[in-house]
């Protein structure tokens, strides 16, 4: 497909990671990974966040979802641990990773998902991207977040061409293949991709 936008996204697994190498390579995005429930910084965060800025690659943070939970207080222990690493900027990503629901019912895990993502909209004034599967969100566990933009993990799906779960009519984020490391695409140009993103106005 034309005109997609290559990105990769990155956790503490990854180690140190040479954003100079990937910006050359053509990377365009990426998202690290911040927090996990309501106590855990992934202590890459900070230095990633920082590399991706220097390296002009658009920031993306992402929380680990953990659904038994506070939402509330996940959802400020996620944007302190931005505020630590330098904070928002115009044009910055932020997504909620939705992908294991703790035991808890569908209904349960949709709830938590709602209110982290109210709670960042309305705290940072960014609307967060959702990070799921499509058997994960086939099973009820992202109902009523259909507003939000859809990152979707399908590496067994055509690049830029994923199987769209409900509530979703399409996707925005298509995560394609997990070697070396995780890769995706926007369908659509860096401007278009960081309208999505923090806005100070």
């Amino acid at each position: 497909m034309k005109g997609l936008l290559h990105g990769i996204d990155v956790s503490n697994w990854q180690g140190s990671v040479d954003w100079g190498d990937h910006a050359r390579a053509g990377v365009a995005f990426a998202f690290a990974k911040a927090t996990e429930g309501g106590d855990y910084t992934d202590r890459w965060f900070a230095r990633n966040w920082e590399g991706m800025r220097e390296s002009w690659i658009v920031c993306g943070a992402y929380h680990f979802a953990r659904p038994k939970g506070d939402p509330a207080e996940h959802a400020r222990h996620f944007l302190r641990t931005i505020a630590s690493a330098g904070g928002l900027r115009r044009g910055d990503l932020v997504a909620i990773d939705m992908e294991t629901a703790d035991g808890l019912r569908p209904q349960e895990v949709a709830r938590y998902a709602r209110r982290w993502c109210r709670v960042v909209e309305r705290r940072a004034g960014v609307r967060p991207f959702v990070y799921t599967y499509q058997s994960f969100a086939g099973a009820g566990n992202c109902a009523g977040l259909g507003e939000y933009p859809l990152w979707i993990a399908s590496p067994h799906s055509p690049r830029g061409r994923p199987v769209v779960p409900r509530p979703w009519h399409d996707w925005t984020i298509h995560q394609h293949s997990n070697t070396p490391v995780d890769r995706n695409v926007f369908h659509g140009t860096r401007q278009q991709l960081t309208r999505l993103g923090y806005d100070p106005r």
